[in-house]
Parts: C-alpha cells; sequence; structure tokens
C-alpha cells in the first residue's frame, strides 16, 4: 500500500539488515533469536523479490497466505507476524514508514499445549545413561544433572563458564535473554556431578589446554547447543525415551517438578528466566492439578 510508505524506492534488504543491528546491538537478542528474525526476513524477501521495497498491508497479508498454503502451523505463522510486526515497528521509528502495516495482521488463534515433561523414572534412567568410566559420560552427565536441577535453556547450559558457577554455595549465574542476568540455585546431587567431572573429566579432555567454558569436548572447544542435541537423542534412546525428547523438554521437567513440589508461579519464573509471568503459565495445568488434590485432601466435603 503506497500511503505506508514515507521514502519511495526504499530497498528491503538493507533495511532488514539494519534491522538485525539493531536487534543485536541497541536490545542485545540472543544469536538464536537473530537467527530467526533474518530467517523470517529472508523468506519474506523472497516472496515479494529481490528488487522490492518495503511492504504494505496488501503485500504482508498475500505473505501470509502463502505461508498457510505452504500447511506451516498456527504457531509458526504467528511467529512470523511477530518478526514481521517488530521489524515494521522498526521501520516507523527510523522513518521509512509514515505508518505500521503490520497492525492489521491478525494472529490466528492458537490452542495451548500443555508442555512435554518427563517423571521421576525418566529422569533417572536418562541421567544414568552416560558411561561414567568415561571423561565425555563424566561431563555428559554433569549437563544432564545441571540443565534438570536449573531448568537452563540449552544455549545457556553451553556457554556455561567455570567462573559461573559457585559449588561451595551452590548457585550459578547465568546470563539468558536481552542479556539479562540471573542467579540459580544448584542442588547438591548436581553440584556432585559437576564436582566429579571437574576432578576426573574436565583436565582429561583439554589436556593441559585452557578454556573459560564448563563443558568442554575432546578438542579443548566448547561444546555446541547442537552437539549436545544429538548426544542428548542418543542418551534418549538408551533411556528408552525415543520420541520429542529435546533441551527445552527437562527445562520443563525442571518447571513442572517444582511447581508439583509446592512451588509458587512467580519463584519458577525468576529461575527459568521468563520477562513475563504470562510465559510460565503455560504451566498452570500444574497448578490446577495441585489445587484439586489440596481440596480433595482437605476439605471437609470433598
Amino acid at each position: 500500500m503506497p500511503g505506508d510508505r514515507t521514502k519511495e524506492g526504499v530497498a528491503l534488504r538493507p533495511q532488514v539488515q539494519a534491522f538485525l543491528d539493531f536487534c543485536r546491538v541497541e536490545k542485545g537478542l540472543s544469536a538464536n533469536s537473530l537467527s530467526a528474525y533474518a530467517t523470517d526476513l529472508e523468506r519474506l524477501n523472497r516472496f515479494l523479490g529481490e528488487a522490492a521495497g518495503v511492504p504494505g498491508v496488501e503485500e504482508l497479508r498475500n505473505y501470509l497466505d502463502t505461508l498457510y498454503q505452504a500447511g506451516l502451523s498456527s504457531r509458526s505463522v504467528a511467529r512470523h507476524i511477530a518478526t514481521l510486526r517488530n521489524f515494521c515497528s522498526f521501520l516507523v521509528r527510523e522513518g521509512i514508514l509514515a505508518a505500521d502495516p503490520s497492525e492489521h495482521l491478525r494472529t490466528p488463534k492458537q490452542w495451548q499445549a500443555i508442555p512435554k515433561f518427563l517423571n521421576l523414572e525418566q529422569i533417572d534412567k536418562l541421567i544414568a545413561a552416560p558411561d561414567g568410566a568415561r571423561p565425555t559420560g563424566l561431563r555428559d552427565r554433569a549437563m544432564l544433572e545441571l540443565l534438570y536441577a536449573t531448568g537452563l535453556r540449552v544455549s545457556e547450559l553451553c556457554r556455561v563458564a567455570v567462573s559461573d558457577l559457585n559449588l561451595e554455595m551452590g548457585a550459578l549465574r547465568t546470563t539468558g535473554k536481552g542479556n539479562k542476568q540471573r542467579l540459580v540455585p544448584v542442588g547438591k546431587a548436581a553440584v556432585l556431578a559437576v564436582r566429579t567431572y571437574l576432578e576426573s573429566g574436565r583436565g582429561a579432555l583439554l589436556k593441559q589446554r585452557a578454556s573459560r567454558y564448563l563443558f568442554v569436548t575432546a578438542r579443548g572447544g566448547c561444546l555446541t547447543r547442537q552437539a549436545f542435541w544429538k548426544l542428548l537423542g542418543g542418551y534418549g534412546r538408551k533411556a528408552g525415551i525415543y520420541h520429542g525428547l529435546t533441551p527445552h523438554v527437562l527445562r520443563h521437567s525442571f518447571a513442572t517438578h517444582l511447581l508439583e513440589g509446592g512451588a509458587d508461579l512467580r519463584s519458577v519464573q525468576v529461575m527459568l528466566g521468563h520477562a513475563d509471568i504470562s510465559t510460565t503459565q503455560i504451566y498452570t495445568h500444574v497448578m490446577r492439578s495441585r489445587l484439586q488434590r489440596v481440596v480433595a485432601e482437605h476439605h471437609p466435603r470433598a
């Protein structure tokens, strides 16, 4: 829609790059968020054509139609719309657009799925899966214990530095989305697993090389999140968990088991590093079931 533009002939690709730079430098978004934005906007650029300028309302609506036709889920389309809204907001802020065309886009309704999580027996089998006689096995067991004990995101787990973890206090400092730091308590089982890894595994992997990262590879580098995903899948199969096992499932398990044990939603929000408690409310199914149990156990007419 021509009326949406304040500058004619503005090419899209340079504006996309400017937006990504803004998100990285001023908003401090993670590499994963930047990659998702870049992927979505590259798809928009391919739809519009390399020579296209900044899109208007009808062009955005036509683009969303192609996403539905391609079979994308409502959740995926909603993510694309969020990207478009952030991008268009940036263009308005920079004076490229006089009005935001994304305001007219309707976000598809989504059913809120209950997060998948493991039960305690599955957690025990998974953590026991790595071979404790090997340095890599000690590392992997320590990673699994720490992931389940803290609810870290996988990118946060892989970036943990030796100096971030205070084993005496049982506390971990981590940097999450938006470069926000938080302190997370670490339980005794995870502390013991990390101690064992530091004493008998990490040095054998590094072979006198230096690294600031806690979890390292046999080449002395930092273990990547892609490598950990692959390792987790292998340990899942060994533990008899064949479908849908991801690092986020352990994060969900951490939150679910805390709430089942009596933790309040606000405390779980802080430990997960959620900026808004509405994000943490995906776990309200646990709160409901606990309330039903409390009523059943304590109400005189239950």
